[in-house]
């Protein structure tokens, strides 16, 4: 009967070691490049915003409301 972890791809308890592709990494940018086209994903709309007077129970502390607000100039807001 095999034991759990030889049924586990492991040997005395130890797993194989994974070899890393001879690959570059311009080889590697190139498949990706090659591979990109097959996983194009449909652009999802952007949720409506929500109007804030429906926003209730969402509560920030003063210290961290503070800590945005002088902050957020630097994001553009």
């Amino acid at each position: 009967m095999e034991n759990y972890r030889e049924s586990q791809g492991t040997v005395h308890g130890r797993r194989p070691q994974r070899r890393e592709p001879e690959m570059s990494l311009a080889e590697l940018r190139g498949a990706g490049a090659r591979m990109a086209p097959h996983w194009v994903v449909p652009a999802a709309d952007a949720p409506a915003p929500v109007e804030p007077s429906r926003i209730h129970g969402v509560v920030v502390p003063p210290d961290s409301a503070r800590l945005i607000a002088s902050t957020a100039s630097e994001y553009g807001a």
